[in-house]
């Protein structure tokens, strides 16, 4: 019984983690969206309202990634960090229309099938 709970709570915890990665994805694309505006004075590069906002996500995912380390071993965690390559090439195709070559889609599928290997619960 306690081991099936600890899977249970593992599988939450891992979800949550793999948020955490999309959130940091997300303020990575927002990053992107502001690097590529002209702006009239370098200090308003870094103190508007994108960039701020980006890095505010970036903070509440980093909060998250570590209550999820209570729980997710640190080798687990960094596997599940991977995602994260996934999700800004995802949302930087979707978002931005940048182009994804066909090396970079055979990447992300080992990225995948890794992330599933390494999370999968051992027996």
């Amino acid at each position: 019984m306690i081991s099936v709970a600890f899977d249970t709570q593992m599988l939450v915890y891992t979800a949550i983690f793999i948020s955490a990665s999309l959130i940091s994805a997300f303020s990575q694309v927002l990053l992107k969206i502001a690097a590529k505006r002209e702006y009239r004075s370098w200090i308003y590069e870094y103190l508007n309202v994108r960039v701020i906002c980006a890095y505010a996500i970036f903070f509440l995912a980093t909060l998250i990634t570590v209550y999820c380390y209570k729980i997710i071993p640190l080798s687990t965690g960094a596997m599940l960090e991977a995602t994260g390559y996934v999700f800004v090439t995802v949302l930087s195709r979707i978002i931005l229309k940048e182009r994804v070559p066909l090396q970079k889609i055979a990447g992300m599928a080992l990225v995948i099938a890794g992330v599933i290997v390494v999370a999968w619960p051992a027996s």
